[in-house]
């Protein structure tokens, strides 16, 4: 069954991204990516948190571990939201997803939004 427990890698993530932020174009497309990697850096925390393997991840959703690899990974997969509760069921979590209102919304537009919203 699924009970592989693993060691990760130490990664000194901030001191990656430091560097990694000093290459030309990066830090604009790192931008464009924040949410993919934000998910991403949760769904590896939660997999090491805990202890299973890609592979014991893989058997757990039914899937092989290139799939879960990936999931991991950041780029031009866009898992679907039945993927992600999957995998989150998989590593022991639950899976939230929220809609959080921007602050560029002006008691104006917020105004004209109900109204189109209305019909």
């Amino acid at each position: 069954m699924a009970e592989l427990k693993y060691q990760p890698v130490a990664h000194d993530h901030d001191a990656f991204l430091n560097k990694a932020m000093r290459r030309k174009g990066f830090k604009k497309e790192y931008l464009n990516l924040e949410d993919e990697y934000t998910l991403v850096r949760r769904m590896l925390a939660a997999r090491s948190q805990s202890g299973l393997t890609q592979e014991a991840v893989a058997e757990l959703m039914g899937t092989t571990k290139s799939a879960v690899s990936r999931l991991e990974a950041v780029g031009k997969h866009a898992p679907s939201l039945t993927t992600l509760k999957k995998y989150a069921k998989a590593v022991g979590c639950n899976l939230e997803i929220k809609l959080v209102p921007t602050a560029r919304l002006s008691k104006h537009s917020t105004g004209r939004a109900k109204k189109l919203r209305a019909g």
